[in-house]
């Protein structure tokens, strides 16, 4: 066999522009919703997007304010790590924008967290989103019995 069968083209997950918040109004709106998942160094902010909003799909926007990390590496670092879990991630998602904030002060966090800590909380906020987004929206009604022949509990 040889090594080009073996070997895939990757996958590609881009992150262009249009998948970014980019202006205020846009943050407002989010913020405005008040929908957040929070973790223990992040918020993730969120709102459904409307039908004339829909076909951009899911975008992110960042909040790393310097309050919460002096150092600009810091900042950063949260940033990169952020849109590579977003950008892997974007396609189990609706049309959604979506706010990562930082929480917490980093430079006061005892002890520091770590990249891995950091990328896994991301990533784990992102997927609990996503499961949640997921789920029926109706409530209201439960769901329909498993097994129709099976008896009514008394």
């Amino acid at each position: 066999m040889s090594d080009e069968s073996r070997l895939q083209a990757p996958q590609r997950f881009p992150f262009p522009k249009r998948y970014r918040l980019t202006k205020t109004d846009e943050f407002s709106s989010v913020f405005g919703f008040r929908r957040a998942i929070k973790g223990p160094y992040f918020l993730l902010h969120w709102r459904l997007c409307s039908p004339e909003e829909a076909r951009q799909g899911a975008r992110l926007g960042l909040v790393v304010g310097k309050k919460l990390c002096r150092a600009s590496v810091g900042r950063n670092r949260v940033k990169r790590l952020a849109r590579e879990a977003f950008r892997l991630q974007r396609q189990d998602f609706p049309a959604v924008d979506l706010i990562l904030r930082l929480g917490v002060s980093l430079d006061k966090a005892k002890p520091r967290p770590s990249k891995a800590e950091m990328a896994a909380e991301i990533a784990g906020l992102l997927r609990r989103l996503s499961r949640r987004l997921a789920e029926p929206r109706d409530a209201g009604n439960p769901p329909p019995a498993a097994n129709p022949a099976a008896p009514e509990p008394r």
